[in-house]
């Protein structure tokens, strides 16, 4: 993890179902913490790799202009200026009624890939952590939402890094969103269209991908909506749990709380 104002991750054990950390002799709540997204390099989402959310767009895939399914990762990026952190502020812009939860698990690249086979992919996997991706809601998933998804603030990254080896299974990882303590969305990734090795292998065929890029393994379908004030809890097995509140941008930056 990263404490805030520091710019070196530092090695702790934590405990992601008591959210707890333990350095040396000395245990604490992650609630009593200050820390920072623990990212350093680029993060790339992926979009349609969840079966349900491939499946709730219908017909609509075969429409034109690509008539079929995507037959390859479909990508973006959350800038910089998204990056925010686990207990951290997101900013709801003026005039915007809601914004939409996207809760995905975040492979941490630990070394140089290129063109990875699937069998050894995951080696090249340092840690897993929680992003946040939050977007504006919108329909159209065939044009860049740069205006929806790279908003200031609108990607909550942490509250760790968990090791690869401590999870033995991220293919089959439960994963919930409460919203003000109330479950509002429940999923797993056991149910990826491209499971994660595969997704590596797929997207590091076009693209390499370098040591502190995150890579998003997808969103699941029906992301919850939150309005302002809304405080938000996203839950991965293994992981732990990145919490935060959706405020005003407009009553936060004049009260210097952005």
């Amino acid at each position: 993890m990263k404490v805030l104002g520091s710019q070196e991750l530092l090695s702790v054990a934590v405990n992601p179902v008591t959210n707890t950390v333990t350095l040396g002799d000395d245990e604490a709540s992650l609630a009593d913490l200050q820390i920072d997204n623990p990212v350093t390099g680029t993060i790339y989402g992926t979009l349609l790799n969840y079966k349900g959310e491939l499946e709730s767009l219908g017909d609509a895939v075969y429409d034109k202009p690509y008539s079929s399914p995507p037959n390859a990762p479909v990508l973006y990026i959350k800038p910089a200026n998204t990056f925010n952190r686990n207990g951290g502020l997101i900013p709801m812009p003026e005039g915007i009624p809601a914004l939409e939860i996207g809760a995905a698990l975040g492979l941490v690249i630990g070394k140089k890939a290129v063109a990875l086979d699937e069998k050894n992919a995951l080696t090249y996997v340092a840690g897993y952590t929680i992003v946040n991706d939050i977007s504006v809601p919108h329909d159209s998933v065939y044009r860049p939402a740069v205006q929806h998804k790279a908003r200031d603030g609108f990607c909550s990254i942490g509250p760790w890094i968990i090791e690869r080896d401590e999870v033995q299974n991220p293919d089959d990882l439960a994963l919930r969103v409460f919203i003000n303590e109330k479950l509002q969305q429940e999923n797993s990734t056991v149910n990826l269209i491209r499971p994660i090795s595969r997704l590596l292998a797929d997207v590091t065929e076009f693209m390499t991908l370098n040591p502190g890029d995150v890579l998003l393994v997808g969103v699941p379908e029906q992301a919850p909506l939150v309005q302002i004030g809304d405080k938000i809890r996203i839950e991965i097995e293994g992981i732990g749990n990145l919490e935060n509140i959706i405020v005003d941008e407009k009553e936060a930056k004049w009260r210097g709380l952005l």
